[in-house]
């Protein structure tokens, strides 16, 4: 069994379903209830993905995106947004802030798994 992806989401319902997704395809779960322990979480376990909210109280998704991917030893590790924030242009500033791909709440299971599948063989 090989892969883990660390889930930062400050809603345990969301985190709990977004865990059901991705251990149904077969990844490992580990979580992060805000943006500041979703960056230590990262830097502690190194995880081969991340699955990041953008509102969160604190450091919010987008903030913590731009830290990862300035971070040498997170920079490698890809995030994918997760956010009920569905406009465009949030879309295009999350990608500008390191994202590899931005997913709107509620999650499509299938849509949620193509897009890890695609970003982790990319």
């Amino acid at each position: 069994m090989g892969r883990t992806i660390l889930v930062v989401d400050d809603s345990p319902t969301e985190i709990h379903i977004l865990k059901g997704i991705i251990e149904k395809g077969g990844y490992s779960v580990i979580s992060a209830r805000d943006g500041e322990s979703g960056i230590e979480e990262a830097k502690r376990s190194h995880p081969d993905l991340i699955l990041m909210d953008v509102v969160m109280p604190g450091l919010n998704g987008f903030q913590a995106t731009r830290q990862l991917n300035r971070a040498q030893e997170t920079a490698a590790i890809p995030v994918i947004l997760v956010t009920t924030k569905g406009q465009e242009t949030d879309r295009a500033w999350g990608l500008r802030q390191g994202a590899k791909e931005y997913v709107v709440k509620p999650v499509a299971s299938k849509e949620l798994l193509g897009k890890i599948k695609s970003v982790l063989n990319g």
